[in-house]
């Protein structure tokens, strides 16, 4: 029997960043991931350390906490974590699909999953070098296969300096077929820390001047919204 590890169910509130920035949202935040980058935002739902404070959940008992939550009115629910690609969010998508929510998953394309044709939205976000990690291609090729099915898959990628921008523009070119959106990373990951919103937007202007310097149009370049609104708070 499916059972999930659940470091947070919150909301709704709005989606932050990507395709989906500003439209009212679900979470669910999968406990467990397969990288460990220094950057990480949200570590509570990535190192085992924290695994303590996971819920292990069956299906059911997340889909009636989203119930709860949503007032039973339909809404889009993301999954996040740590990597919910590493578990097996099948069933809760057809528990929520039947009843017509919307499902949305972020993954690094580390695991290629059966369930994401069955996504409303499937976020690829490999990480570039500054986390730390090297993406495998053939992976995140096989991920974009697993994806056909959904009714969109989009690249987004985090940019914190100029290697990673000229990373960014080699992972479109290997993936020219999606749609590709940018945003400046945050590097104070501490939630106790309070955010700089100077120091974001001339990141946000920077990564806007060189991508328009370079005549690169492809990418929507985008804020990370909450963290403007909310700052480091954890779970948001």
């Amino acid at each position: 029997m499916t059972t999930l590890r659940i470091a947070e169910i919150f909301g709704p509130t709005i989606q932050g960043e990507g395709a989906l920035i500003g439209e009212p949202t679900l979470f669910v935040r999968a406990g467990g991931c397969d990288y460990r980058c220094v950057w990480c935002d949200s570590m509570h739902a990535v190192d085992s350390a924290y695994r303590h404070t996971w819920a292990t959940m069956k299906p059911e008992a997340v889909w009636a906490e989203l119930r709860r939550l949503s007032g039973d009115r339909p809404v889009t629910v993301s999954l996040s974590g740590g990597n919910p690609a590493i578990q097996d969010f099948g069933p809760l998508i057809a528990l929520g699909r039947a009843a017509g929510y919307r499902f949305a998953c972020e993954t690094q394309g580390s695991v290629a999953r059966p369930w994401f044709s069955d996504l409303d939205t499937l976020v690829l976000s490999p990480k570039p070098p500054s986390s730390g990690e090297r993406v495998d291609w053939g992976t995140f090729a096989d991920c974009v296969e697993a994806g056909r099915g959904a009714r969109s898959t989009v690249m987004k990628i985090v940019v914190f300096d100029g290697a990673d921008y000229a990373w960014a523009k080699e992972a479109h070119a290997r993936h020219p077929e999606l749609p590709l959106y940018l945003q400046p990373g945050n590097p104070e990951v501490d939630p106790q820390t309070p955010v700089d919103s100077q120091a974001l937007a001339d990141r946000l202007g920077w990564l806007t001047e060189t991508a328009m310097a370079d005549r690169w149009f492809a990418p929507r370049i985008l804020p990370q919204l909450h963290v403007l609104i909310w700052g480091n708070r954890r779970g948001v």
